[in-house]
């Protein structure tokens, strides 16, 4: 009994043992099954993860682009549930954009370029004429001259005439006259001009009748476009040269006319007292 119950022991033994065994190898089994599954799943997906993140195509700088369909295997990728394969797309999309807006922009500068060039040249041409404008020579206007019955050209010559049509004298009164030679005098005394009250009058009278706004508009002189002018007919020219400081500039004046008639006198000939006639 002893040794047949130690034999049976032994025998239960061994089949437990080879029982585990063959369970374990079949749990080996089961286990390994979906790996050889799994990886063969990947490989068939492995391809399409790859086409769907390569990198978008930009065109070069000033070509159209042109948009291709997208394959069938992309498609498919992208329904499959594939996170991997949904996050590749939005980054192609990232790209597709980026793409937009580099094959845009080129496009918005020359416009903006041309758009500035087209302004500058019609900015410029008026820029031009202004100066052209600003740098022509000014007509010249008639002088506002205080002359009785002058007249004067377009180009601011005077307009003779013949000496019958020269305007008549509008002589001052005697006073006005007086007045003018003992004020003309005072400034002749303080710069040393020689003169006498009856040598100015006596000139002023031939000369002018006592009208100081007479101007000659017939002799040498006029046609010169130099015509003698006031009291003692002086020409402007010897007017300018002779004029005493502390006087108008005005030629019609009559206290500067006389100042400055009685100054060249005395250049030329000594004094006003020596000049009987025109002079």
């Amino acid at each position: 009994m002893t040794a047949t119950h130690g034999v049976s022991r032994i025998r239960t033994r061994t089949a437990a043992v080879a029982g585990i065994v063959t369970a374990g190898a079949a749990a080996l089994s089961l286990v390994h099954a979906p790996g050889a599954a799994a990886d063969a799943h990947t490989s068939a997906v492995a391809p399409t993860t790859m086409s769907t993140s390569a990198p978008a195509f930009t065109p070069p700088a000033g070509q159209g682009t042109t948009d291709q369909a997208p394959e069938a295997g992309d498609s498919a990728a992208a329904g499959s549930g594939d996170t991997g394969s949904a996050a590749a797309g939005s980054g192609d999309t990232g790209s597709a954009a980026a793409a937009a807006d580099t094959a845009e922009a080129p496009a918005a500068k020359p416009a903006a370029a041309a758009a500035d060039t087209a302004e500058a040249p019609a900015a410029k041409p008026a820029a031009a004429a202004a100066d052209t404008a600003a740098q022509a020579p000014q007509k010249k206007s008639a002088p506002a001259d205080k002359g009785r019955g002058a007249q004067y050209n377009a180009d601011g010559t005077l307009v003779t005439i013949d000496r019958k049509e020269q305007p008549k004298p509008k002589p001052a009164s005697d006073e006005q006259i007086d007045q003018w030679i003992n004020e003309a005098l005072d400034v002749m005394k303080a710069h040393g001009i020689p003169g006498s009250y009856d040598g100015i009058k006596s000139n002023l009278m031939r000369e002018s009748s006592g009208d100081p706004h007479t101007i000659n508009m017939w002799d040498s002189n006029a046609h010169k476009n130099i015509p003698s002018k006031g009291l003692l007919q002086v020409i402007d020219p010897t007017f300018e040269q002779y004029h005493v400081d502390g006087t108008s500039k005005d030629v019609y004046d009559p206290v500067a006319n006389i100042a400055a008639a009685c100054n060249y006198a005395a250049d030329r000939y000594g004094s006003m007292d020596n000049v009987n006639s025109a002079y």
